[in-house]
């Protein structure tokens, strides 16, 4: 997928712009990074392992860059600051589709337009299913379809589409929390819903020890920036390296999104590595 497709103009009763995204890790793991992006979000889970970030929606609201691209820069930010694949789904007035990050490695997407009409590359499909683990036969079979012209299928029902697939692999998004919906509205849904963990900037340096403290990773433990471990600082050095330019990238292009996904990587890397420096040796 790439942000610079061409775009058609609006289609009468398209949906405002909106987005969620879908993490592969625990809520009080997704909570921490999600903070650092400087954005109002909540975290809730989504599965038993999965989490669903659900922006606010104002840096698309009050700016001139796009739904598509705020979400690529923050899931690829997300998904770099740890050992997890962070999945974006997207829509607007013309378009709708996905995102999927995983890693160093380059975002893949897919996009329908509003009417349902496909005009991403099958590949990607393909990738998609690898990268998350799907079954290679049943469900690419399914995928598949969402590739092919269907006049009974427009993007809000080709998003549902992917998130049945998704089941298979333990997705289960709370009541209320579907695609084609305002962000704002999307926001308040999980605002009223038990357990909603906001995803804030943190405080004081005190406050964000005690949280990274409070937080249970199971086994992402050894990649965190206080196990000390050598696969810590490999990935504190990886997350400045990426982020430097990501910066610089999105402040040439007055971006918000890749702005925030290179502060993102930056914040984390320093983290690691000033961890690293002064913690305490045996």
């Amino acid at each position: 997928m790439s942000p610079d497709s061409p775009r058609t103009g609006p289609v009468s009763g398209a949906p405002a712009p909106g987005a969620l995204l879908l993490c592969r890790a625990d809520p009080d793991a997704v909570a921490l990074p999600a903070r650092l992006l400087g954005t109002r979000m909540l975290v809730r889970p989504a599965g038993g392992e999965w989490s669903v970030l659900v922006p606010e929606g104002r840096p698309w609201a009050d700016g001139d860059e796009s739904v598509d691209r705020v979400l690529t820069g923050w899931a690829t930010a997300l998904a770099v600051a740890a050992p997890w694949p962070v999945l974006a789904l997207w829509w607007d007035e013309d378009r709708a589709g996905y995102t999927l990050a995983s890693g160093f490695r380059r975002p893949v997407g897919y996009i329908w337009l509003t009417n349902g009409t496909p005009v991403g590359e099958d590949e990607a499909m393909r990738t998609f299913a690898a990268r998350l683990g799907l079954d290679p036969v049943l469900d690419m079979e399914s995928l598949d379809r969402l590739t092919r012209p269907d006049p009974d299928a427009d993007a809000r029902a080709r998003l549902l589409g992917l998130l049945a697939v998704l089941t298979r692999a333990g997705v289960s998004l709370p009541a209320g929390l579907t695609p084609g919906k305002p962000a704002d509205r999307l926001h308040a849904t999980a605002r009223a819903q038990p357990y909603a963990r906001p995803g804030r900037r943190p405080g004081p340096h005190r406050t964000l020890r005690a949280e990274l403290d409070a937080i249970d990773v199971g086994r992402l433990a050894p990649w965190l920036p206080w196990s000390g471990t050598p696969k810590a600082r490999a990935l504190a050095a990886a997350q400045l390296a990426a982020g430097l330019p990501l910066t610089a990238l999105g402040l040439r292009r007055r971006s918000g999104g890749w702005t925030a996904a290179g502060a993102l990587l930056l914040a984390h890397g320093a983290l690691g590595l000033a961890y690293d420096v002064t913690r305490p040796r045996d």
